[in-house]
């Protein structure tokens, strides 16, 4: 009866109906539903998410999905972030777009991470798709600003531009004057990435003032803290805001200019930039602080008495990102003033201090996690952590769904107690039924991991670094966490043992990433043979890694689903574990 239902709806009907199912997973979901629903869910899906450039090949999404309009992409692993990834590994997004410059036309968003974008990549881009609106480019390398003037110049309907901690080199600042004249519809642009020299400024006001839709704009240091109100009046519908340079010696009439400029912006909800921030112009902020929802000071070298006056001001704040600066006395005046906070990162000032440079604890994180009853997702940098501490974050904020602990020296161990914190992270997955992120630090012994593979059904991203006893860690975690996708480890004594019993679980997972572990070499090819549709790639940078015994561990391991079978882009320091006996692929 059901079946016969299904089939008694016209094409059209059914289209229409998709049209209102948003998620990947559920549009995955309706097209196995049965051959028909295959068919028309393939023909109307629109936008398409791809967490692995190397999982699937372009031409395959092109003939499963031929009316995409809209893609997101990710190259590089997470790590790489981190500079674990060494240069020249892959993740090039140049086949991806001349594939889709003849099979998508009416392409009108592209959106990358961590992908290699040359400036013939965008160029291609600015030639090929005659709609196109949307470029966001998320922690990517490769071009220059040949390239952005090339999508300023032949983009003429381009809504929105992202280059979020991308890294651009500068062969000419005026590429924002190859935008036309007549060029007015810019939504949203966020150039905060770029250099001191790669902006110029008249061309940027005038771009900021002919288009009457700009509700984001992100600006780079070059931009003065004096130029700021000629932007801000040429643009007072502005919803976020990146400022540029915030220092300038004080005078009366710039501080006058900046905060009648602020008060004309009525629909603020966002600010962020404010390089070399000099505090006393912090107050012409003042005015628009009550609506605002978001504030990102993570550039911001600002002091604690001063962001206790600042966040006093912004009960409605939803997220803060900060400098450890605040301290623990301004996490205090945080939960106190800002009852509506949902995530909160505190970055370190002097990642590479052994010693504490300010008075940021545990207690700050535990002040806030009392204070904030909407807060679900922390990142934290400190120095030190207790397990009572932890114990009582998870007690105060069972909805947590990412917590982010970073303990800046290694193996630290619970200060007043000396212990391992195993007891403290296994209250938070105790506790946070639906944590779906979650990052270790500290001293931990595998006990922790058990807490981990037996309460942590929901978490589908973890990172771990030194941290662990034996396989039997690793083990925990890949036999119990149901929900897993991504894994990140390294520095850990985690070994061939738990990976090969727990291959199968692999072919569930998006990605497994082990640097400076115990996998061997013997263990790598086993693998590959034992999991044909793995991509098993082993990165060393010191050689062959046949030309040593098969028991010593690899420098890197990078294991990834993939339905396209091998890359044919390694490095030569990639290689590619095949299904076939004893085999490598070189490039």
């Amino acid at each position: 009866m059901q079946k016969k239902m299904a089939y008694s709806f016209p094409d059209e009907v059914l289209e229409h109906v998709f049209s209102f199912i948003q998620t990947d997973k559920d549009r995955n979901t309706v097209s196995m539903v049965c051959k028909s629903w295959y068919e028309i869910e393939r023909w109307c899906r629109r936008k398409i998410f791809i967490g692995n450039c190397y999982a699937v090949s372009p031409r395959m999404v092109i003939r499963r999905f031929p009316e995409v309009r809209s893609i997101e992409l990710k190259g590089k692993p997470h790590f790489a972030d981190f500079n674990l990834v060494p240069d020249g590994w892959g993740g090039y997004v140049l086949p991806w777009i001349a594939a889709m410059a003849g099979a998508y036309p009416w392409l009108e968003e592209i959106r990358l991470k961590r992908m290699v974008v040359t400036d013939e990549s965008l160029e291609l881009i600015a030639k090929s798709f005659k709609n196109f609106k949307v470029l966001v480019l998320s922690s990517c390398e490769g071009f220059s600003t040949d390239g952005l003037a090339a999508i300023a110049a032949g983009c003429k309907n381009l809504r929105e531009l992202d280059l979020r901690e991308s890294e651009v080199d500068d062969l000419s600042g005026h590429w924002l004057s190859h935008f036309p004249e007549t060029y007015t519809s810019l939504v949203s642009l966020n150039i905060s990435c770029l250099g001191s020299d790669e902006v110029s400024f008249s061309a940027l006001e005038r771009l900021v003032g002919r288009c009457p839709n700009l509700t984001t704009l992100r600006l780079n240091r070059a931009v003065p803290l004096d130029k700021i109100a000629n932007i801000l009046r040429r643009a007072p519908q502005l919803v976020e805001f990146g400022t540029g340079t915030y220092a300038a010696e004080l005078r009366p009439d710039v501080f006058s200019n900046l905060a009648g400029a602020f008060s004309s912006c009525k629909e603020l909800k966002s600010l962020s930039g404010f390089w070399d921030a000099v505090p006393a112009y912090l107050p012409a902020i003042y005015p628009v602080c009550s609506k605002l929802t978001s504030l990102n000071l993570s550039y911001a070298t600002i002091q604690s008495p001063d962001l206790i006056k600042l966040v006093s001001h912004c009960p409605n704040l939803q997220r803060l990102l900060v400098l450890d600066y605040i301290e623990d006395s301004g996490l205090e005046a945080l939960a106190s003033s800002c009852k509506d906070l949902r995530e909160l990162r505190v970055f370190p000032s002097d990642p590479f201090g052994a010693e504490p440079n300010v008075s940021l604890t545990e207690q700050g994180l535990v002040a806030v996690s009392l204070g904030c009853p909407k807060l679900q997702s922390v990142l934290y940098f400190c120095h030190q952590m207790t397990n009572a501490a932890l114990i009582t974050i998870a007690q105060n904020r069972p909805n947590l769904t990412r917590f982010r602990l970073c303990i800046i020296v290694p193996r630290t161990p619970d200060y007043l107690t000396l212990e391992p914190l195993d007891v403290g992270f296994g209250a938070i997955v105790e506790h946070c039924k639906n944590l779906k992120r979650l990052s270790l630090s500290g001293l931990l012994t595998d006990r922790v991991f058990e807490y981990i593979g037996t309460y942590a059904k929901e978490l589908e991203m973890l990172s771990v670094a030194f941290a662990g006893d034996s396989d039997l860690g690793l083990h925990h975690v890949l036999s119990g966490c149901e929900s897993l996708r991504k894994l990140e480890i390294r520095d850990c004594p985690f070994g061939d043992k738990a990976l090969l019993a727990n291959a199968a679980k692999l072919e569930t997972m998006r990605s497994l990433w082990m640097s400076s572990c115990s996998v061997s070499y013997g263990a790598c090819k086993l693998l590959g043979q034992k999991m044909p549709r793995l991509n098993v790639e082993v990165i060393d940078e010191r050689g062959p890694p046949d030309s040593r015994p098969e028991s010593c561990p690899v420098e890197k391991l990078y294991i990834y689903r993939s339905v396209a079978g091998p890359r044919f882009d390694m490095p030569p320091f990639v290689w590619m574990m095949d299904d076939e006996e004893s085999a490598l692929r070189l490039s």
